[in-house]
């Protein structure tokens, strides 16, 4: 039950962070969206993969929680914005 409450949590502030970055628009934030709906395609499709490899709940919700706390240090690191030369 744990792993269960954790997960909402931590979930809860990569999309205030997700939100954030898309709200701001720009080249940045079309990209964020793209990855944003291939990770959920790839991390349905690999929890899929291990319920039928027999893995528990408490397994897969750990692995979604990895990809999350991943996503969360992404997304919380200070962007650097480059400047053209001009």
């Amino acid at each position: 039950m744990w792993n269960w409450m954790m997960l909402g949590l931590e979930s809860n502030r990569v999309i205030g962070l997700r939100m954030a970055k898309l709200m701001r628009g720009g080249k940045a934030a079309q990209r964020e969206a793209q990855l944003m709906v291939s990770e959920k395609f790839f991390a349905a499709a690999k929890a899929g993969k291990s319920l039928m490899a027999g893995a528990s709940g408490d397994k897969i919700v750990a692995q979604y929680r990895r990809k999350v706390a991943a996503n969360a240090k992404r997304l919380s690191r200070k962007q650097t914005h480059k400047r053209k030369s001009r």
